[in-house]
């Protein structure tokens, strides 16, 4: 506390003080002048009247004062240097609501938000470390192929056959940098919101089928049977772009996960109002412990397919679905396969 403010409140005790013993003992001579007394004894009555008021008031004010240093001061000290550190940058700072016990709900509630405000700050900033470091390796993986592959192109006895193979390398380097930089601008637009979905009626059957046409080749070359079970019609209410993103991430994991002559299940139909949406694959499946970070991102499940991803696509697709105000889960089976199921609200006149 400065030195000012402890002289104004060491003057307004004082004042105070001083004013309710003269206005107290006026009182009681007022009171005392209407009755038959001895006026002699007057003056000292009046004495050990203002006495007595003194006393009274100077106890008053030093309940007042030890109330208001333990309900008052005391947390607002508390509060004051949790504020302090954490402009400075601790973000481990916390207020022990243990010590607010006297000194309200108001101050009690205070100290809980501010200690979940630093919590959620906390869990930021851990959150945009682990990001720099994630962006950071992902980048330095096919940034490391392609200067290697330059470095063997630039030597004069390689084959043409060994420099069309160091090219292709550079060139799907090139393209995973092109889309792990396009993915992460998208969830940063995602999660400011800087995206607004452009709603708008439209056939999800039909969304889903002309995104299945352009994996076609990929499923030609893997020799994976493509079945597929959908409704004729099935109209929802949402951003047909931002949907698109989804179905095509989730149609390019079952492709990149399932092995060779084996088979990818698709289905769309009506339940319960909802346009239910599922991707199912014969892959090498998740655990459980996988399934509950399998939306994080840049989380990887498969590390045998690292190369092949950079861990935003299942992020930007939760976000997306988030943002719809759909559902999405996985259910798997280590070494069967995974399913991808997506609830959307249905168009209430489409609603079967």
């Amino acid at each position: 506390m400065n030195k000012d403010r402890k002289a104004f409140l060491i003057w307004r005790y004082v004042t105070f003080f001083l004013m309710i013993s003269f206005v107290v003992t006026c009182s009681f001579l007022l009171f005392l002048n209407s009755m038959q007394i001895d006026y002699a004894m007057l003056p000292r009555n009046a004495l050990f009247t203002f006495g007595n008021v003194a006393f009274l008031s100077f106890f008053l004010l030093l309940s007042d004062w030890l109330f208001r240093k333990w309900t008052i001061d005391k947390p607002l000290k508390l509060i004051h240097e949790a504020t302090r550190r954490m402009t400075e940058g601790d973000l481990s700072a916390r207020i022990d609501t243990s010590k607010f016990t006297v000194a309200g709900e108001d101050f009690q509630h205070i100290a809980e938000d501010f200690n979940l405000m630093a919590e959620e700050l906390s869990s930021n900033s851990a959150l945009r470390t682990d990001f720099v470091s994630n962006v950071s390796h992902e980048l330095k993986t096919p940034l490391s192929v392609i200067r290697n592959y330059s470095k063997l192109l630039q030597s004069d006895t390689i084959t043409e056959e060994q420099r069309l193979e160091y090219a292709q390398g550079i060139d799907r380097a090139t393209q995973r940098m092109t889309a792990l930089i396009t993915n992460i601008l998208k969830m940063n637009k995602l999660e400011n919101q800087q995206i607004s979905p452009k709603v708008q009626e439209y056939d999800l059957t039909e969304q889903v089928a002309e995104c299945l046409l352009a994996f076609d080749d990929a499923l030609e070359r893997k020799n994976i049977d493509l079945q597929c079970e959908m409704d004729d019609r099935i109209l929802v209410t949402a951003d047909p772009e931002l949907l698109t993103l989804v179905w095509n991430n989730l149609l390019s994991n079952a492709v990149k996960f399932t092995p060779e002559g084996g088979s990818i299940t698709v289905t769309v139909k009506p339940e319960n109002g909802n346009a239910v949406v599922s991707v199912r694959d014969t892959g090498c499946g998740i655990t459980k412990d996988t399934a509950k970070h399998i939306f994080d991102k840049f989380y990887q499940g498969d590390t045998s397919h690292a190369t092949e991803g950079n861990g935003l696509g299942l992020a930007l697709v939760k976000r997306v679905i988030d943002l719809t105000g759909g559902e999405i889960s996985v259910s798997s089976t280590p070494g069967e396969g995974s399913a991808f199921t997506v609830k959307l609200k249905a168009s209430k006149k489409d609603t079967h």
